[in-house]
């Protein structure tokens, strides 16, 4: 049997807002499911791009080590962000990488995009990989106690295969830089 990626088998009959603030929407449609009986799906709208930045230098990484608050746990990542609407994506990479490191780039490659949630979310992102370094002061929000580690790539991975790193885009961004290697 063909599929016809087209077709929208979810019907829509109405959608109330649930829940707003500056990062993300969260509303509840009334659908008719695919299987054509009546449901409901809640959906989390995203305001920004999510912004990942893979900072190599040389043979070495940069891992932001963060509390995350909604996991209830610390977290090692690559410095991330977000994108408001309007702003160019590359702009807000350069942004987070010198707020949560104090890293500056000469050499930027876009590296990738994926949906992070699609089940339940429109989160959306893009990451860079940042070369030729340069160090300068960090300027984290206030909503960030951040550590940075420089670690060999190779321990990132380490880390990423063996489930100590697990933020979605650290570990699209890591792994496909291992099999890719792709620096242009």
């Amino acid at each position: 049997m063909e599929i016809d990626e087209t077709v929208n088998p979810w019907r829509t009959l109405s959608s109330r807002q649930v829940y707003d603030n500056p990062w993300i929407n969260v509303r509840e449609d009334a659908v008719v499911r695919p299987d054509g009986k009546d449901g409901i799906y809640g959906v989390v709208h995203y305001k920004n791009l999510a912004i990942g930045v893979l900072a190599l230098d040389g043979d070495f990484v940069y891992l932001v080590g963060q509390y995350r608050y909604p996991l209830g746990r610390y977290s090692w990542e690559i410095p991330e962000g977000g994108c408001a609407e309007g702003e160019d994506p590359l702009d807000a990479a350069r942004r987070e990488l010198e707020e949560e490191t104090g890293l500056q780039a000469r050499q930027w490659v876009r590296a990738g995009e994926a949906h992070l949630s699609n089940s339940v979310g429109d989160e959306y992102a893009i990451w860079f990989i940042a070369t030729d370094l340069a160090q300068g002061e960090p300027r984290p929000d206030g909503t960030e106690l951040l550590h940075v580690r420089r670690l060999p790539f190779t321990e990132a991975v380490r880390m990423t295969l063996a489930g100590e790193i697990t933020d979605a885009l650290s570990v699209l961004a890591i792994t496909r830089h291992r099999i890719t290697g792709i620096l242009s």
